[in-house]
C-alpha cells in the first residue's frame, strides 16, 4: 500500500518505461510515465505525493539537470537515477548531488519495486512531519493570537481551529472588549478563505442614512453625491470574511436586507437592478442577547437563527484571572517594542492587584494600562498609584480571594459548569463550592 504516493517514470526507451510501469503495477503502486524530462518538470511541486525514477540519459534535459530542478524545487523528493553500463561515475556523483539511490542497468523488476518501496516510505515519512509541522505550526499561531492558558480559551482556541475550516456563519458573543473581532481574525486566518479579504463593519458605528451605501454599495448617481459607483463592504468581502461587529445594533430595515442576502448570496447596489454574486463567509459579533432581543421584538429572530448556525462564547477577562499575567506581559512586550522603551518591571504587590481588578473594559482595558504603564503615565490606575509600593503587600485576605476564584472559575470551566464536578475537582463540598459562587458573585453555575 502506498496511500495514495505514486511514482513518476521518466524513461525515453518505450521497451524500458513500459517494463517498469508494469513491474510496479504488479505490485498495486501507482505509476504516471513520461519520455522526457521536461514534462516532468511540469509535475514538480513542493509537497508532491510522489518519488521520481528517471533515467539519466535523456534528450534534451537530462536526468542530472532534471534531479537539480527537483532539488531547488523540494530537496525532499526522492530521485532514483537509472544508469547504463559504465555510468557509474555518473551515478556517484548524483548520490553527492542528492539522489536517493540509482539503478545500473539491466536490473529485475523485484530490485526495482525494492528500491521504489524505500523512496516512498521516505516521501511518506517526509510529508507526514511536513503535515504536522503545518499543524503544530497553525496551533502555534492561534496560541499566540488568543493568548492564555485558562480552561475557557484553550476551549475558544479549540472551537476556532474546528470551525475555522468550516464554511458555517458563526455568531461570537462576548462582551465589550473581549477581543471579539481578534477571534473573527483568527477564524479567518484558519481558513481556505485567507487569502481573501477581511472586511470589518461596525453596525454601531454607521449612521444609518450611510448604512445601505456603505455595506451594500452604489452605483454612479444614485443619490445626491453619489459621483460614481463604490462597491461595498458585502461584495469586497467576497473570497474572504465579512465580519459584523456588534450586530445587536443594525438597524431593522437592514436587518431585512442583509437576511436577503445571507439567503440567497446576491445583493443590489443602491441604484441598481442588477443582482451581483457574493460568496463570503459571515462572522457576526454581539454583546447582547440576540434571543432575548428577537424575543422582544428588537432584533429579526430569523435573522438570528440565519447567524446562528454556531456559536463561539467569548469570555470575560474576569472569569480567567489566571491569564492575566501572560496577557499583561505580552502586551509589555508589544507596548515597549513599539514605544522603543525598557520593559518595566512589575513588583508583586502590583500583579496581585491586577489579578484581584474585575477589568470592566477586559482585555482591551487591560492592554491600555499595559500601554500607559510602558510610556510611565499609568499612577492613576490603583495598581501603578505612586503610593502603591509604599502601601506594602496587597493584604493577605484581597490575594487568597481573588487566588481562590481563580481557581472556582477554572474548574468550573473546566468541568463544563457542572457544579458536582467541579466541587469534586477542587475537593470541597457542593455546597461550600455553592456558597463561594455566590460570595464571588459568579452566577448560577449548573
Amino acid at each position: 500500500m502506498t496511500d495514495k504516493l505514486q511514482v513518476l517514470i521518466v524513461e525515453d526507451d518505450p521497451d524500458v518505461r513500459l517494463g517498469c510501469t508494469q513491474a510496479l503495477e504488479l505490485e498495486d503502486i501507482p505509476v504516471t510515465a513520461v519520455d522526457n524530462a521536461e514534462l516532468a518538470c511540469r509535475r514538480i511541486a513542493r509537497d508532491n505525493a510522489f518519488v521520481i525514477v528517471s533515467d539519466i540519459r535523456l534528450p534534451g534535459m537530462d536526468g542530472m539537470a532534471l534531479l537539480a530542478q527537483v532539488r531547488a524545487i523540494d530537496a525532499d523528493l526522492p530521485v532514483v537515477l537509472i544508469t547504463g553500463h559504465g555510468d557509474v561515475s555518473l551515478a556517484v556523483q548524483a548520490m553527492k548531488n542528492g539522489a536517493h539511490d540509482f539503478i545500473e542497468k539491466p536490473f529485475s523488476p523485484d530490485y526495482l519495486v525494492e528500491v521504489v518501496r524505500r523512496a516512498l516510505d521516505k516521501r511518506r515519512l517526509t510529508l507526514e512531519v511536513r503535515r504536522l509541522q503545518a499543524r503544530l505550526e497553525g496551533r502555534d499561531r492561534l496560541e499566540n493570537l488568543l493568548i492564555g492558558r485558562s480552561a475557557s480559551m484553550v476551549r475558544v482556541r479549540q472551537l476556532v481551529a474546528e470551525l475555522g475550516n468550516s464554511a458555517a456563519d458563526i455568531l461570537i458573543e462576548g462582551e465589550t472588549g473581549a477581543g471579539k473581532e481578534l477571534v473573527a481574525r483568527s477564524l479567518h486566518e484558519a481558513g481556505p478563505r485567507r487569502s481573501g479579504n477581511f472586511v470589518a463593519i461596525n453596525c454601531g458605528g454607521l449612521p444609518e442614512t450611510l448604512f445601505e451605501s456603505e455595506i451594500f454599495g452604489h452605483e454612479a448617481g444614485a443619490y445626491t453625491g453619489a459621483g460614481k459607483r463604490r462597491i461595498g463592504k458585502i461584495e469586497h468581502a467576497s473570497g474572504g470574511t465579512l465580519f459584523l461587529d456588534e450586530i445587536e445594533s443594525m438597524p431593522m430595515a437592514m436587518q431585512i436586507k442583509l437576511l436577503r442576502v445571507l439567503q440567497e448570496r446576491t445583493l443590489e447596489r443602491l441604484g441598481s437592478n442588477t443582482p451581483v454574486a457574493v460568496d463570503c463567509r459571515v462572522v457576526a459579533a454581539t454583546k447582547a442577547d440576540l434571543k432575548l432581543l428577537s424575543d422582544q421584538g428588537q432584533f429579526r429572530a430569523d435573522l438570528y437563527y440565519r447567524l446562528n448556525v454556531a456559536t463561539l462564547p467569548l469570555p470575560p477577562l474576569r472569569e480567567r484571572r489566571e491569564d492575566i499575567p501572560l496577557l499583561f506581559e505580552h502586551f509589555l512586550l508589544q507596548g515597549a517594542a513599539r514605544h522603543q522603551r525598557p520593559v518595566p518591571e512589575l513588583a508583586p504587590a502590583q500583579m496581585n492587584r491586577l489579578m484581584a481588578y474585575d477589568w470592566p473594559g477586559n482585555v482591551r482595558e487591560l492592554r491600555n494600562v499595559a500601554e500607559r504603564c510602558v510610556l510611565g503615565i499609568a499612577s492613576g490606575f490603583a495598581p501603578f498609584a505612586d503610593n502603591a509600593e509604599a502601601s506594602g503587600p496587597t493584604p493577605l485576605p484581597e490575594a487568597v480571594a481573588a487566588y481562590e476564584r481563580a481557581l472556582i472559575v477554572d474548574a468550573l470551566a473546566r468541568n463544563g459548569n457542572s457544579l458536582a464536578r467541579a466541587a469534586e475537582a477542587l475537593g470541597l463540598a457542593k455546597t461550600t463550592l455553592h456558597d463561594k459562587i455566590r460570595k464571588y458573585r459568579l452566577g448560577e453555575q449548573g
